[in-house]
């Protein structure tokens, strides 16, 4: 009987993190230079991504393929893409949400990972009236981390090499210290920040939480002017059955 193959030892108390963005743009297709092929039904051109973080500019050294789940309704609706750039365009009418999994090379050992995208079409927000009148393409991206905790050996060696951008990452276990730059192990707890400026930022998530904070206070106005036009009612219906002689039940 043929020995059970080893599984190569992972290095304990280490975890290495891998940052990455995903997400979808969309555009209105423009009826002057519509190609014939189209269906008719579809009214915008779409692309979902998995795109690199700046500082991180390659994800194909760890990430082996990513497939894309499209709704049912499309021909090949599992899209498999085994190269840079990982991205999938279509052409539809409708949102829905794609299933995204990550793929990871022989050498990490590791389970796919899934994660979800919904396909936004449409714009939303204070601005969207404006946006729809300019035709604007639609964004919508969200930045990610994998995390591998404790890798196997091989897998360790692939992502600290000197030819792998974002360096290492070492902490306890289950967290996620990292040393970047040539800094010691453990000298310095890694903090997740966005850039400044671009898309997905600093700037556009501080007005995300504006936009947020504004609708949070339009709902509480919402439900104080609900809540006075039911007391008004109740003090109606309680005159006409106090003329009515219907006696009022305590609450």
């Amino acid at each position: 009987m043929a020995p059970r193959p080893t599984k190569p030892p992972r290095k304990k108390g280490v975890s290495i993190y891998r940052p990455f963005i995903f997400g979808s743009y969309a555009k209105l297709i423009d009826p002057a230079s519509r190609p014939s092929n189209i269906n008719a039904d579809h009214t915008h051109q779409w692309t979902i991504y998995v795109r690199p973080c700046p500082t991180h500019p390659d994800l194909s050294y760890f990430i082996k393929k990513i497939s894309f789940k499209l709704h049912e309704t499309y021909t090949n609706s599992l899209r498999t893409v085994e190269a840079p750039p990982f991205e999938v365009t279509e052409t539809g009418w409708g949102e829905f949400e794609v299933q995204i999994k990550l793929y990871f090379v022989p050498e990490a050992n590791e389970k796919p990972q899934t994660i979800w995208h919904h396909l936004k079409l449409h714009p939303y927000g204070e601005k969207a009236e404006e946006q729809r009148e300019k035709k604007e393409p639609v964004v919508s991206e969200c930045y990610e981390e994998v995390v591998f905790n404790e890798p196997v050996e091989p897998f360790y060696d692939l992502l600290t090499s000197s030819g792998a951008p974002g360096g290492r990452g070492k902490g306890s276990k289950g967290s996620k210290q990292a040393s970047m730059g040539g800094k010691k192990a453990g000298q310095e707890e890694r903090v997740a920040e966005l850039p400044f400026n671009g898309t997905y930022s600093q700037k556009e998530e501080g007005k995300e939480l504006d936009r947020i904070g504004q609708a949070i206070k339009t709902v509480e106005l919402m439900v104080q002017e609900e809540r006075k036009k039911l007391e008004e009612r109740e003090k109606i219906l309680a005159d006409l059955k106090s003329e009515e002689g219907i006696p009022m039940k305590a609450k």
